[in-house]
């Protein structure tokens, strides 16, 4: 069979290389892919953009594709999977209805709060309901949210009430497009944040394996919030009990609430929870997609077939379905480039890849391409994010030190990333 994949990040390249590694596959597709997927063997780059939907449903035609995965969230907010259930092809996501959980967070909020699923106090305005008075009473510090797609840059913390009003002013004023629209106003949930992905089928879930993510771009969790630093699976923060209570009060209810409404939901389904002193799993929003960068650790874990999974949750047979995991612990390290998130510098020539490669031959990692390009023979910078290292290893340390390993092999000019992924898990495992 022949796998389609939709996107160019490092979660797509994730995504090509595990059903690459289906025995049933005979080839993977990716659009428009990047310079890993371009060299991943049974893979192969289409020139076809994320959301040029009618062309990528004339590309599966055209390629007798038996199945599509859709990777990033703009197409799913566009309606991809829409166009490719009209043309009676298989595609594995939601709903353009159903991605409006992720394409508008003044939608989620008010989905959570009418089916009582724990998540922050909130408000919701527009350009003209915004009330700067009423923000400058809330207990500080404030989280200010874009509400539409911002490419994970659209939420600001704020330490104070005058950075909170400066950055509702600037949503207001264009600086995430038309993501700023509408903008919500939370309460600031203190905790630790966990990553909690499912497989839907309208009905039923299978929960994937736990991950935790970072999400601020410096060591010690400072500096501004980004789409992802690092992740590892499994998240020892995540004990059978708190596992059971997530599925209890978080995902079914939202499963079971989505079809109520009359928009099942079918795909892939992140929960960004921050669990607090109290026990309580608090949706702080949700992703209609596999996140990135947990799914390069995730997937990397993962030894069920890929295609299997999609297939029998398209079929609603995810009850009868099971996945398979491999014991050891997986950790991924984002390299970025420049002054990620407020810059990047394109166009550098990446060196080291060989030799990082060299030192996972026994199966011990992977490199994962996110924001790379192709350039004859050199692969060069094309992205924020451009590579995550991903090791493995019986224990969560283990791993890191798999995954620095392979960072430390990697050089381009004006490379950055974290020395510290993983400090909290690790933190657990030497209080055992």
């Amino acid at each position: 069979m022949k796998v389609l994949i939709i996107g160019s990040g490092g979660r797509e390249h994730a995504l090509a290389w595990k059903c690459a590694a289906c025995t049933r596959v005979t080839e993977v597709l990716v659009a428009p892919g990047n310079a890993g997927t371009a060299l991943e063997p049974k893979c192969r780059n289409v020139e076809v953009g994320a959301q040029n939907i009618g062309a990528l449903v004339s590309l599966a035609k055209r390629e007798s594709v038996a199945l599509t995965i859709v990777g990033p969230e703009a197409p799913l907010v566009a309606g991809v999977v829409d166009a490719f259930q009209a043309a009676g092809l298989a595609c594995f996501g939601p709903t353009r209805l159903a991605a409006r959980l992720e394409g508008s967070k003044a939608f989620a909020k008010d989905f959570l709060h009418r089916h009582r699923i724990p998540t922050a106090r909130s408000r919701t305005f527009t350009r003209l309901s915004y009330d700067p008075a009423w923000l400058d009473t809330q207990p500080l510090p404030l989280v200010i949210k874009a509400s539409g797609l911002a490419a994970g840059k659209g939420v600001i913390i704020a330490d104070s009430h005058l950075e909170a009003r400066d950055a509702a002013a600037a949503m207001f004023e264009g600086r995430f497009g038309a993501a700023g629209e509408e903008v919500v106003v939370e309460e600031f949930l203190p905790g630790e944040e966990v990553s909690f992905i499912v497989m839907a089928d309208g009905r039923h879930v299978l929960p994937l394996a736990t991950s935790q993510d970072h999400k601020r771009r410096d060591d010690g969790d400072q500096g501004p919030n980004t789409g992802g630093m690092g992740a590892y699976s499994p998240a020892p923060l995540v004990t059978p009990e708190l596992h059971a209570r997530i599925m209890r009060e978080v995902i079914e209810p939202t499963i079971l609430g989505l079809a109520a409404d009359g928009v099942p939901y079918v795909g892939f389904l992140y929960a960004g929870l921050m669990v607090a002193a109290d026990g309580v799993p608090r949706v702080l929003e949700f992703n209609c997609r596999l996140g990135d960068p947990e799914t390069q650790p995730v997937l990397a874990r993962l030894r069920s077939d890929l295609t299997v999974l999609c297939e029998a949750a398209l079929a609603e047979r995810l009850d009868a379905t099971r996945a398979e995991w491999d014991p050891r612990a997986a950790l991924g390290v984002v390299l970025a480039s420049g002054d990620y998130p407020d810059s990047v510098s394109r166009g550098e020539r990446i060196e080291g890849l060989d030799r990082a490669a060299d030192l996972v031959r026994d199966g011990s990692g992977k490199v994962f391409h996110a924001g790379t390009k192709l350039s004859g023979a050199e692969v060069l910078t094309d992205g924020g994010r451009v590579l995550c290292a991903v090791g493995l290893g019986r224990s969560v340390s283990d791993a890191q030190q798999v995954a620095y390993r392979l960072a430390g092999a990697i050089r381009w000019p004006h490379m950055r990333y974290r020395r510290d992924i993983g400090y909290r898990a690790i933190a657990r495992e030497r209080q055992r």
